[in-house]
């Protein structure tokens, strides 16, 4: 997770008034009707870029206002606000449905309900401006949801709530609303210590291991299992999921332990399910496992740090991502402003090939845009999305000398649709 008192620890202030959609100019309504076309000579699709983060409503609190709805320049990288969606507290973390159709998104709040549960909000999208309409929101089933994915057929919704310690399956409806919650399950387990043994020279920040903190929540390619990062227990669940009932039941090897303190928190899987990459926040680790698509089984092959021998300092790793034709892989080190840049041999295993600043402060997740051509960092504590122009050839990144204004931004998803 992040620094131990810069995240979690916080209290929450109360919910703001009644929110609205708000864009550049003025009320919603106006906004889709007025959103840009291209020009004559334009490219015939339109790339829009979706933004989430923490808002005053939620731990740590932030300065972000909802989503916010910015469309790409495909020449340039460039990033123009076109409107953000205000009715929603703390999106941290947001996915697409696998049609494109449906936007899901957390909000990493305790006070939902009587039950202090999170939530997860369910939005349609205009395929002509990209604009959202909510379509319903509901219980998490535990606090502070960090994660959410959507199961390949579409039918479900899995979420990760970092403090409640649960992981939660949504039945998703026709209408691409979320509908009930077909299983809740709780991870268990000995309390972790606070740092790993192999924690990085001079690092003092920690990771919460006072209990379970489910961080990551998502299937593998095939969507026969549900893998689960517990960065609370340093453990890798993985779940068989019933297609048909949404229920879960502990595959042959239920967990796969990581090493204590290392806090696991994201992971990327080959296309073809059977090379995974699992990112450990506290040490600063990618370790490179097998997975077998028939058992489930992780088989850990390689650990190698996200940081070049000259760091020394306080830092943690956040995000990762496989690129698109995993010759490379890249992690985003917060604390430390970094991004690491490794080479994927063709047996899976990473080489560290270049490292490079954010340019900018906490950097949290990364995304390609649609082209592969530019790397997006959401930069949560200098309020900035920073972008790097990508070298297909080498995998390293240049920065583009572009930043983004935005508030506390923590997550993005891409979509290409059709000009209109």
């Amino acid at each position: 997770m992040t620094h131990s008192l810069s995240r979690r620890l916080f209290g929450l202030g109360g919910m703001a008034g009644a929110l609205v959609v708000t864009t550049n100019a003025a009320s919603a309504a106006d906004d889709t009707a007025k959103a840009p076309t291209p020009s004559e000579g334009q490219p015939k699709e339109r790339t829009f870029c979706y933004v989430g983060g923490y808002t005053k409503h939620g731990p740590p609190g932030g300065n972000g206002d909802g989503i916010t709805v910015f469309e790409m320049d495909r020449k340039t990288g460039g990033l123009t606000s076109l409107m953000t969606f205000t009715d929603i507290a703390s999106p941290s973390y947001i996915v697409l449905s696998p049609d494109r159709r449906f936007l899901y998104a957390v909000s990493e709040i305790d006070d939902f309900d009587a039950t202090h549960s999170g939530s997860v909000t369910a939005f349609s999208i205009n395929h002509s401006t990209g604009a959202l309409t909510k379509l319903n929101t509901v219980a998490s089933g535990g606090a502070n949801p960090a994660h959410l994915s959507v199961h390949p057929s579409g039918r479900y919704v899995f979420v990760a709530n970092y403090t409640g310690g649960t992981v939660g399956v949504l039945h998703v409806l026709a209408d691409g609303s979320l509908g009930r919650m077909t299983e809740l399950v709780h991870n268990s387990g000995p309390r972790m210590p606070d740092r790993a043994a192999d924690n990085p020279s001079g690092n003092f920040a920690i990771s919460d291991h006072s209990s379970a903190h489910p961080h990551m929540v998502k299937s593998d390619p095939s969507g026969k299992y549900v893998l689960v990062m517990d960065a609370g227990l340093d453990r890798v669940y993985v779940w068989n999921i019933n297609s048909n009932t949404g229920k879960l039941t502990p595959a042959a090897v239920p967990f796969t332990p990581m090493t204590p303190g290392s806090a696991p928190r994201h992971f990327e899987f080959g296309a073809d399910g059977k090379k995974l990459y699992l990112l450990c926040e506290q040490d600063s680790k990618v370790v490179v496992a097998d997975f077998d698509p028939k058992t489930g089984k992780i088989s850990p092959q390689q650990s190698v740090s996200s940081l070049t021998a000259h760091f020394h300092g306080s830092t943690l790793a956040a995000g990762i991502l496989l690129s698109p034709d995993e010759h490379f892989l890249y992690v985003s080190n917060r604390l430390g402003d970094s991004l690491a840049v490794f080479q994927v041999a063709q047996d899976g295993s990473l080489t560290l090939v270049d490292e490079i600043w954010t340019h900018a402060d906490y950097g949290r997740a990364l995304m390609f845009d649609p082209s592969g051509s530019y790397l997006y960092v959401a930069n949560q504590r200098s309020d900035s999305i920073t972008s790097f122009r990508v070298d297909k050839t080498t995998g390293k990144i240049s920065f583009t000398w572009d930043f983004t204004p935005i508030g506390s931004p923590t997550c993005f998803e891409f979509l290409t649709l059709p000009a209109a």
